[in-house]
Formats: C-alpha cells, structure tokens, sequence
C-alpha cells in the first residue's frame, strides 16, 4: 500500500545568478554560475505531518521531453513524472529491497526498456516509464492535492492575504512554457549518449553531437 503525500502549494524561485547583472548594487559579490534558471518548489506534507520542498529547475521538464518524447505541452504529465520519479528504486541498489515496497516495483518493471535502451521507439520508452511511475504510485507513494478548503483555512489562520488555487499546481500549469527549440537541442544530447551504448561514435554529425561542442559541418576539421 502506498503512502499518500499531499501538494500544497507550488512557488517559483531561481537558480544562482549575479545581482549586479541583474541590476543590484553588490558589485563584490562572486558568483561560481550565472543562470536565474527558473526553479519550482513544490510543497509536499508526508502522512506524519513532515513538511518537504520539490526543487525542480525548469530545464528538468526540458530533459523529460527529449528522452522519453512527451509533448512540451503536456505538464500533467510532466508533473505527475517529475513527482514520483525519487521513489523509482535502483534495481542494482540491494539495500534498498529493505524499504517497503521497493521488491513489487521492481519485480513489475523488470526487464522495461529506459530512456538509454537503443533501438527502441519513444513511444515504448515512455510506456514504460510511466509504468514506472504507475508501479510507484500503487506500491510506495502517490502525490494528491490536498483540499482547497484546508489549504485556504491554512493561509487565513496564518494572516496571508492570498486566495488559494484549487489546484496547487496552477502556478506551474499555468506559467511553464518549454521552448521547442531547447528540448530539440536536450534531444540531441540525449541521442548521443544513447547511440554510444550501441556502438561507438567515431565520427559525430551535424544531428549527433557530443554535449558542450559544436561538432558541426567544420570544413576546418578537413584541413585540419
């Protein structure tokens, strides 16, 4: 029997970026990254009452996308993947077979293909995650909202001048955007790796590139 974890509530933030650059007077300040990646933090409660933030960068939708070929505009799906996704056990993890219910989805997901397997169509691979997802929603935790009406007494009690969604997730469903463009980009990185599982990538193309180059049409590579 799964446990069952309640959203509360989804709240955007940002990744490492430089405040000067942003318009800020910290002209000393270093910083090791400049992103402002947008991040969702998701509210969970646990069923004894422990409270847990969800960091999601907004790149992570992007990556579901490119490996298992879910449409950009499909957030439900999106959300229900990137929630349950912590609870897919490590078959190569043995410790873990002491956690409860990690034996049953690991015995119903045995042998289904993964976002690395070559040579199988998006279609099965995302098939098969979502049985992932499915198998962990039925035998370690599933993620519902909770009730609106609780939610709002919560905020009024608290003296927040806010009107609850009734889904907790609006904010995400409604804000996300995902450039096709990017995932396209995400996509080919993720071919890459994919295609070196099946055989080795001697000679990359214009549409199978390593990560961080530019391993284009070069007609210096010939000269060179």
């Amino acid at each position: 029997m799964a446990e069952t974890w309640t959203i509360w509530d989804a709240e955007l933030g940002y990744s490492t970026t430089s405040l000067l650059q942003a318009g800020g007077e910290q002209a000393s300040q270093v910083t090791p990254h400049d992103g402002a990646e947008p991040i969702w933090g998701i509210s969970r409660v646990r069923p004894d009452g422990q409270a847990h933030m969800h960091l999601i960068p907004h790149s992570t939708w992007e990556w579901r996308c490119a490996e298992y070929g879910i449409d950009p505009d499909d957030l439900d799906t999106l959300l229900d993947v990137v929630l349950h996704e912590p609870w897919i056990p490590d078959p190569a993890d043995v410790l873990a077979l002491g956690q409860p219910g990690v034996a049953e989805v690991l015995q119903e997901t045995h042998g289904l293909p993964t976002c690395w397997t070559p040579g199988v169509p998006d279609a099965d691979r995302l098939a098969a995650h979502l049985a992932r997802i499915e198998a962990v929603k039925t035998h370690r935790v599933v993620m519902v909202p909770e009730n609106r009406q609780f939610r709002q007494g919560v905020v009024d009690f608290a003296g927040l001048a806010m009107t609850v969604p009734e889904d907790p997730l609006e904010p995400v469903k409604t804000l996300t955007r995902l450039d096709p463009a990017r995932v396209a980009a995400r996509r080919l990185t993720v071919e890459y790796y994919r295609a070196g599982r099946s055989r080795p990538v001697v000679m990359p193309s214009y549409g199978l590139k390593p990560p961080n180059t530019w391993a284009g049409r070069q007609p210096w590579a010939a000269v060179a």
